[in-house]
Parts: structure tokens; sequence; C-alpha cells
């Protein structure tokens, strides 16, 4: 009977001293209350049961998505925006000494630092300068992070829900900018096709013989373009330099 209990009683020593921690966990290990300098793992760990505990901490990236926020823009636009943020533990003792819990911390963070980048510009900007907001966006909650032993990577600005209202004033918008560029185009068109125009007057002025030629071409793409007889009065003016002596 004593050696079946104290087998019982190994095992359960056993059980509570090993643990296994993964590649990508490590652990912060509290004795007494004071944590040990250098966290536990991977691999085999062996702690004393109830002097010490033992957290668990994984080290992979972390994608959270960032709930939509009701945002007013700097020209007073009323939009909603979400993003999500990618972020990694690289100091796991201080992600659990110097903060409660770091996820739900990094993520009430990421939601006041979205509504007050986004609140601090134009709706134009926003739409335009995603690069630029996600930078800002990253390089804040990077810098308030860090004393969490917390690396944000990259913030991503998902989606923004623009008011139907606004919807369709930037489709008017776009419509008529469609219409100016069309229109800047056609007179572009025209301008070359009157200097062109211009260039053609000038090679007749200077060789009289090119409107004949020219004239006499007009002639046979006529006849060749209608099967019917067509009569055309031909000056005799048009013909004079053709009997002018060199």
């Amino acid at each position: 009977m004593f050696y079946i209990l104290a087998i019982i009683l190994l095992i359960l020593f056993l059980s509570a001293a090993v643990k296994v921690l993964r590649e990508y966990e490590r652990g912060v290990v509290f004795r007494l209350g004071r944590v040990l300098k250098r966290p536990k793992g991977p691999g085999l760990v062996i702690i004393i049961p109830i002097i010490d505990k033992l957290i668990r901490i994984s080290l992979r990236l972390v994608a959270m998505d960032v709930p939509p926020q009701d945002v007013i823009t700097k020209d007073n636009v009323s939009i909603k925006v979400n993003a999500v943020i990618y972020f990694r533990v690289m100091d796991p003792s201080n992600a659990v000494i110097e903060v409660e819990n770091y996820l739900f911390a990094t993520s009430q963070l990421a939601q006041t630092t979205l509504r007050s980048v986004c609140g601090q510009v134009e709706l134009d900007a926003l739409l335009s300068e995603r690069d630029r907001i996600n930078a800002r966006l990253q390089e804040i909650l990077d810098k308030h992070t860090d004393p969490w032993g917390i690396k944000v990577s990259n913030v991503e600005v998902k989606h923004i829900d623009l008011p139907t209202e606004m919807q369709r004033a930037m489709a008017k918008q776009a419509e008529a900018e469609r219409e100016r560029r069309a229109k800047v185009i056609n007179a572009q068109g025209e301008s070359q096709a009157a200097a062109k125009l211009a260039e053609a007057a000038n090679t007749i002025q200077d060789f009289p013989y090119a409107l004949q030629l020219r004239y006499l071409q007009t002639l046979r793409e006529v006849s060749a373009e209608n099967n019917s007889t067509t009569l055309f009065p031909i000056p005799i003016d048009l013909f004079k330099p053709f009997f002018k002596k060199e």
C-alpha cells in the first residue's frame, strides 16, 4: 500500500514539475512571486511544484482584426474605418509583467490610435494616401507597445465605409473629371490637326504642284468609291504650272 501511494505521489509530482514547450513557445517562470531572468524553453522544462508558476507565451506572429471605428475626418465627414495589425512578442517577460493582458491592451490601443490618426486627415488623403496612414499607425503602435515587449511589424487599413450621399458626390466628381479629360484630349487633337493643316498650307504655298497632285488624288479616290459618273470642272489654271518651262 505504501509503495502504491509513493508511486502515485511521484507521478503527480512529475506531471506538475515537467513541462514541454513547443518551438514557438517560451515559459515565464515565477518563483515565490519573483520572475526568473531568462524565460524557459523550448523543449523540456522542469519546475518546482507549488514554488514555481509557469506562464506560456507564444512568439508567433499575431494577425489581429481591429473592429470598425466611427471616425470624423478633418473635413467633417463621418466614416467607419477598420484595420488589421500584425505583431509578435519579442520579450516574453515584459509581455507578462508590464501589462495585464497584452492581446486586449494591444487591441484597445489599436482602436484608439486608428480613430486618432484618421481624424487628423481629410477624406481625400485617407483614400489616396493609404501607405502613409499605415506607416503612421505602425509607428505609433510600435512606440507604445515597445515597453510591453511587443513589436508591431505592419498595420493595414482594410475598409473605409462612406455615407451614401458621400458616395454619390464622389461618383459625380469622378464623372466630371472624366468629362474634363475627354474635352482636354479632344482639344489637344484639334490643336494637333490645326498644326498639321497649317504645315500642309505652307508646303502647298512653297510647292504649287502639290495642290494639283492632291486634287488629282482626290478625284481618283472619289471615282473608286462611287460607281456613278461624276463630272468635275477642272480649271485650266491648275495645269498651267505643268506647261511652264523650267
